[in-house]
């Protein structure tokens, strides 16, 4: 056509902005707030909890580990290596006995650096984990 600015050539440079580095620090962020969230709500709230003498009072200590697309390995949002990651959980148990993580890995990790982070988890005494996901509500089959 003449006249048309449209180049469609493969010399054409592409205009457009990537956000998919964005969206991956937005949901890593997302995670953070997860996991923190619930910690902070009765002190955001200013809640003055009732008493009774039935309840045990005691509020299971919670570590967000999360894995991010390069391999980095989170600790409640900070970034940390493996032996870390293992002093930071001797050191919650032997304040915390009954202390559980929730673990939450990039798509794109590699599913043996997640048996790794959690095989971590497990030679430092921590028991009680679980694995974050989102539920897909597609019917796609599970070979992509």
């Amino acid at each position: 056509m003449a006249g048309s600015s449209v180049d469609n050539s493969e010399d054409a440079l592409i205009s457009g902005i990537n956000v998919t580095p964005f969206v991956d620090v937005v949901l890593v962020l997302l995670v953070i707030f997860m996991v923190t969230a619930p910690l902070l709500v009765k002190d955001i709230l200013d809640v003055k909890l009732p008493k009774t003498k039935s309840g045990d009072g005691q509020v299971v200590q919670t570590l967000g580990v999360a894995v991010n697309r390069s391999g980095q390995i989170l600790l409640n949002g900070n970034i940390t290596d493996e032996a870390g990651l293992q002093l930071a959980v001797k050191s919650t148990l032997a304040q915390h006995p009954d202390a559980q993580a929730i673990i939450a890995a990039d798509v794109e990790v590699p599913y043996g650096k997640v048996v790794r982070v959690i095989d971590l988890l497990k030679t430092s005494g921590l028991e009680k984990f679980a694995v974050q996901i989102e539920r897909d509500e597609t019917d796609k089959p599970i070979t992509e």
